[in-house]
């Protein structure tokens, strides 16, 4: 009997090494962010039957920066969904006034990039710009908020043109549909759904001459033809940090 406890305990120790060797294969290279990615990942997949398209055109690697992924927005669990279906960690911009306290152990994990968008955050846009130039991957939802009516794709705030123009980072879209039409925003965080994301081919406007305002617009144009979604008329205040620099 010795011998079968002997091949057992063997077995379990080379098997928490790949369990362990497997977790630990993550942006951070840490347990933690390794079990956090796996929750992530599980949570959208029970609770959201998430369904992902275009998986050919998400970059591979746990370094794909320095990259923009740009998402419409129409739930609190968007940016969720969004990770969880990315091998790489994405940096996420939100506005101040969805800063809710009960988050702010995962806000500061996440490090995500605050923007107070009444103001037109300049030390936000420096710390976006900063992030990007340093080879990371920024995640922004260029309507500014949910789409409401359900959809409908708002105009896009020309501080994505912006960033995009000032890093020349190309720009990896996705279309969200399908997710939890609840409000208060984070209340789709505890709703099931049936959701799906489609990634479509990444964008490089290096090449282009395209101003800010040109590119948020040339964007907004593509979602309504991937789409096929109406647009909202909505008119978006803008505040350009037209004098930041990187650092």
């Amino acid at each position: 009997m010795l011998w079968i406890w002997i091949i057992l305990g063997v077995t379990a120790l080379f098997g928490w090494a790949w369990v362990a060797r497997w977790l630990l294969n993550n942006p951070r290279g840490d347990l933690e962010a390794g079990l956090v990615l796996l929750f992530l990942r599980l949570y959208a997949r029970i609770c959201h039957r998430l369904r992902v398209h275009g998986r050919e055109h998400i970059p591979r690697g746990l370094r794909a920066g320095p990259l923009i992924v740009v998402a419409n927005h129409t739930a609190g669990v968007d940016p969720v969904l969004v990770q969880a279906a990315c091998p790489f960690e994405i940096r996420w911009v939100m506005a101040t006034d969805m800063r809710h306290p009960l988050g702010e152990v995962f806000w500061r994990w996440s490090k995500i990039v605050f923007v107070d968008r009444a103001r037109g955050d300049v030390n936000g846009t420096r710390a976006a710009l900063r992030h990007v130039a340093e080879g990371g991957v920024l995640g922004i939802f260029p309507e500014g908020g949910l789409e409401r009516p359900p959809r409908v794709i708002r105009p896009f705030h020309r501080g994505i043109g912006f960033i995009i123009r000032r890093t020349g980072a190309r720009v990896l879209p996705v279309v969200i549909e399908g997710t939890p039409q609840a409000d208060p925003a984070w209340a789709s965080l505890w709703r099931t759904s049936r959701s799906r994301l489609t990634f479509m081919p990444t964008i490089d406007y290096t090449g282009s001459k395209l101003r800010a305002g040109d590119i948020a617009e040339d964007l907004h144009r593509r979602y309504l033809e991937w789409t096929g979604w109406a647009s909202s008329g909505d008119e978006v205040t803008i505040v350009p940090p037209a004098r930041s620099r990187v650092g």
